[in-house]
């Protein structure tokens, strides 16, 4: 069964990197086949946190599009679009890292998928106001998100899992993982030029035009704007104490929704055009795919020959692990393969003959998966979302694009994160 599973997921994977046949159609046919061959069942398909669909991640993007369609409608993003471009000067290179700086903050703060559901529409705004393709900022978020998550506890669902797993705190991760996040960020805003020539032309009458905005003149609906800024004070505070108040960011999304949804009194098309019903199909087929390699074992093994050579050492198990977690999670998702890879770290690191602190291979694991969803279009879901808001949006970003410059930021995010972990646990410590 581990060979049908491989094969599909290597022919399904070929086409949608080929992108000559729709994503969503090649997940969900895929997804059919990995059930009626069967190499997974309904089961493991609808039921198992392991191997089926991660219904969390299906109903917090359900949730947060739906209060994105609420926002929307009070013309705030119109308001945030004029006010960056404004601060910004009107130029696209300043605009391009303001976003990613609030994109990786941001991301921090909240789960990444939340975030660029926000951003994005602002991003589009301006570009729009500016006349210039969206699809290099869209692209640069994606990376800011992926990064900027990494920081702590709740930014990215790899870091929930690997917490969970090695007991460890938000402090852990923030006084860790902080430090490094914020290298890995002041590189990529460095390169952005490099990554993106030609990006930043402008018209400057349009410049112009910007600039003689007002941004105050775009809210359009002051009393739902109040009640959606309350909603979202609340919506925030939930994600951060999720914990604490026992409940999944999923659950907090829906709510939210639900209760901007009453209080709103918009018709339901106002509120459901922003629902990318396409990329929640995709993803739904993803997860059942990835599934399939999982339950087959074929992840397992993988991660196994990537920590079976070490022989014990810890710092070739350390930088084994970052290398392999990063090009993996690239390929298959970071979330699944951190659920995998998570008991396997938690079986080596006492056998480490070495007596050095093996705690740095669970930071080695979450650098590598977090920074690794920047590898491919598929690495992490906020990609997902950024190529299905980007298309519907006019601005199409090709699979190869994005991994083309995803391999860039990754390789990039491998040395910095390589050198941090050699520095401060082997040298310094």
């Amino acid at each position: 069964m581990s060979v049908i599973a491989v094969a599909v997921f290597v022919v399904a994977y070929a086409l949608i990197a080929s992108e000559r046949v729709n994503k969503t159609l090649v997940a969900l046919v895929g997804a059919a086949m990995m059930t009626a061959l069967p190499v997974i069942n309904s089961h493991e398909v609808f039921y198992s946190r392991e191997t089926g669909i991660d219904w969390d991640v299906i109903f917090l993007l359900l949730g947060m599009m739906i209060i994105v369609g609420v926002l929307r409608q009070t013309g705030v993003f119109e308001y945030v679009a004029i006010w960056a471009a404004k601060r910004a000067g009107g130029s696209p290179l300043r605009i391009m890292i303001l976003l990613v700086l609030v994109t990786a903050v941001a991301s921090a703060l909240l789960d990444n998928v939340t975030t660029v559901l926000l951003v994005a529409p602002v991003t589009l705004l301006v570009c729009d106001r500016l006349a210039i393709n969206a699809a290099p900022f869209l692209i640069a978020e994606a990376f800011a998100s992926n990064i900027g998550g990494a920081a702590t506890l709740v930014g990215d669902p790899p870091n929930i899992i690997i917490a969970s797993k090695a007991r460890l705190s938000f402090n852990d991760f923030l006084i860790h993982l902080a430090p490094v996040v914020i290298v890995v960020l002041i590189v990529l805003i460095a390169v952005l030029p490099r990554l993106f020539p030609g990006a930043f032309a402008v018209d400057p009458e349009r410049v112009s035009d910007v600039m003689s905005l007002e941004e105050k003149e775009a809210i359009h609906d002051h009393g739902l704007l109040i009640k959606c800024s309350a909603v979202l004070v609340a919506l925030f505070a939930a994600f951060i104490a999720h914990a604490q108040v026992h409940m999944e960011p999923a659950i907090v999304a829906l709510l939210g929704a639900g209760i901007l949804i009453t209080v709103s009194g918009l018709h339901r098309s106002d509120y459901l055009s922003s629902v990318e019903w396409d990329t929640l199909l995709f993803f739904a087929g993803l997860f059942i795919m990835v599934g399939a390699l999982v339950q087959t074992g074929v992840v397992k093994q993988l991660a196994r020959l990537a920590v079976t050579a070490t022989g014990g050492n810890t710092l070739l198990a350390t930088m084994v692990i970052l290398a392999a977690s990063l090009v993996i999670s690239g390929v298959v998702n970071n979330v699944p393969y951190a659920a995998t890879m998570a008991p396997i770290v938690a079986e080596l690191a006492p056998s480490l003959v070495d007596h050095i602190n093996p705690q740095v291979l669970w930071w080695a694991l979450a650098l590598g998966t977090d920074f690794g969803g920047n590898l491919t279009a598929v690495g992490a879901s906020a990609n997902v979302v950024i190529l299905g808001i980007a298309g519907r949006a006019d601005n199409p970003i090709s699979f190869r694009e994005f991994t083309s410059k995803g391999a860039v930021v990754t390789v990039m995010s491998l040395a910095v994160g390589a050198i941090y972990l050699w520095l401060r646990y082997f040298v310094l410590s």
